[in-house]
Parts: C-alpha cells; sequence; structure tokens
C-alpha cells in the first residue's frame, strides 16, 4: 500500500489502470480533456502490478481500475468521476489539484 500511496502523491492526477480496461481508457480520455497531465500506471504491465492492485483492494477499490487520484486524495474509479463531471465538480478538483490552469 506504501507504493500506491508513494506514487499517488508524485502528480497532480494518477490513475492506475490495466492495459486491457476500455473504461479505463475513457477515463483517461476524459481528464485529458480538460488538458490535464496525467500520470498512468498500468497494473499489468509493472512488475509489482499484483501487489499494488492488491493495496487498492486494501483501500477499498472493487472493481481495482480504474483507480483515480487527484491531489494526492483518492477519488474513486469511473462512476465517481463520471458523476464528478456530470456535477460540475471534475474541472473545479483538477484545478485546485494544479492539474490544469484555466
Amino acid at each position: 500500500m506504501e507504493e500506491v500511496e508513494r506514487l499517488a502523491a508524485e502528480d497532480p492526477v494518477v490513475i492506475f489502470t490495466k492495459s486491457s480496461c476500455c473504461i479505463c481508457h475513457t477515463i483517461e480520455t476524459l481528464i485529458r480533456g480538460f488538458g490535464a497531465n496525467i500520470t498512468v500506471y498500468q497494473l499489468d504491465q509493472l512488475q509489482n502490478g499484483r501487489e499494488m492492485e492488491r493495496a487498492l483492494k486494501r483501500l477499498g477499490r472493487k472493481p481495482s481500475v480504474p483507480s483515480v487520484f487527484i491531489g494526492n486524495e483518492l477519488v474513486g474509479g469511473s462512476n465517481e468521476i463520471m458523476s464528478l463531471n456530470v456535477r460540475g465538480k471534475l474541472k473545479p478538483m483538477l484545478i485546485e489539484a494544479n492539474a490544469i490552469w484555466v
């Protein structure tokens, strides 16, 4: 879990995904659409990916991907990100985390 938390703290937006997850790609595209520079870790491509996936599950993420951290805070997965976007709260969250500038 320490590795996940360390990586999440390194950049304003960090997403843990799997290369085969189409909804993960959709969430990445949505956030990039705001102009955010995101860091993506594909768990199935990392040597310690399974360990990191278990850590995400311990943090309450089921399914484990996508797991989105904004401003070092675990925001959630696709449902939470889409809900924030529909309610107009995603962009302000990205601005507050210094992931985008307006």
